[in-house]
């Protein structure tokens, strides 16, 4: 099945691989340069008016499920509360990222306002994730939601099969303690090799601030009741995790979507293998998180901005501009189902399945 509405760079079977070094027909000044300048600059008033209508939502929940504490409400609320917790990683994202504004000191304080409450640590997640954009489609060097090849599929562990192809909405937690398969280090420890030893009081800061968020809850809990946990957090906290793994599953795990070895990988091309996603209705809530392509490519563009910097660029990328329109149930499954492992040989390899 393919995706109803996706631009290829090319036409391929899945399973083959291209041992062709290949060029790109433009290059990153020239996407640059059909971008609007003022794309890239953050507008301190919006960025923290985005912040504070998410908190101000948050806020407002929370007030409305404590008086109405019903059993017909709390499911739903869990949905709703989870996906203004996932909003609020997305604004915290924009101050990993230094877009929030031109000032690292309200970034920091921001990203940590936005990321602490929902236990993710700041600066671990941060300097990861920016491991993970500088390295985008390398086999061997990116960061999160790499394909294994076949030899590792293979020799997988049954247990660790059914973790990272059937319950991997909740794997973001463990990521956070054990990183990615086949990686190891800890966001929590300044000695984990995602750190530079320049950066250990930023994680020092960030753990420290997070054990505090875990200590808050562990005396809410003792006060009231492990019900008032599972009611008033736990609920809403599993949905971020399944929203936050979702959407960075679906950005780079397609068929379409090329994979590659050091000696074909550019840093352009594989910020292009990536895809944007239309998320319906919420693609507002959740800061237009669907524009992941512009994003990618220029990292350093606010939220705000990122639909009329892909609308800009479009025209220069061609058909090395990925969309998928199609409902995000249908795309889950084929990914699913079809992206298992990549063929242990080529510079250039796409995603397969097992058979059976």
């Amino acid at each position: 099945m393919q995706t109803n509405t996706i631009n290829s760079t090319e036409t391929h079977n899945s399973c083959e691989s291209s041992e062709t070094v290949t060029q790109l027909p433009f290059t990153l000044s020239s996407l640059k340069a059909a971008i609007p300048a003022e794309c890239f600059q953050p507008n301190v008033g919006k960025s923290l008016f985005f912040f504070f209508r998410d908190v101000l939502i948050i806020s407002l929940l929370y007030a409305i499920a404590h008086r109405l504490d019903s059993w017909f409400f709390w499911p739903i609320f869990w949905v709703i509360q989870g996906t203004m917790f996932w909003a609020l990683f997305v604004v915290g994202h924009d101050c990993g990222h230094q877009s929030f504004s031109k000032k690292k000191w309200l970034n920091d304080l921001i990203g940590h306002l936005s990321h602490i409450p929902i236990l993710v640590p700041y600066h671990g997640w941060r300097i990861s994730h920016r491991t993970h954009h500088l390295n985008t489609g390398h086999l061997d060097n990116d960061e999160s939601w790499y394909p294994v090849s076949e030899s590792q599929y293979k020799a997988m562990p049954w247990e660790q099969k059914i973790g990272r192809y059937y319950l991997f909405l909740l794997a973001y937690p463990v990521y956070l303690f054990k990183r990615s398969p086949n990686k190891e280090g800890s966001h929590f420890s300044p000695k984990s090799p995602l750190f530079k030893p320049s950066e250990k009081w930023d994680i020092v800061t960030s753990t420290v601030l997070w054990t505090c968020m875990v200590g808050l809850l562990g005396f809410l809990t003792y006060q009231w009741g492990w019900m008032w946990l599972l009611k008033y957090y736990v609920g809403p906290y599993l949905v971020f995790v399944m929203w936050l793994d979702l959407v960075t599953f679906l950005h780079h795990t397609e068929p379409d979507i090329p994979w590659y070895r050091e000696e074909e990988w550019t840093f352009l091309k594989g910020a292009l293998s990536t895809i944007d996603r239309d998320y319906g209705f919420i693609n507002h809530i959740h800061h237009d998180i669907g524009t992941h392509v512009a994003h990618h490519i220029f990292l350093n563009i606010p939220h705000y901005n990122l639909k009329r910097a892909t609308e800009a660029i479009k025209p220069v990328l061609g058909n090395y501009f990925r969309k998928s329109e199609e409902p995000i149930v249908t795309s889950l499954w084929r990914s699913c189902t079809s992206c298992h492992y990549v063929p242990d040989t080529g510079t250039k390899v796409y995603y397969t399945h097992h058979e059976g």
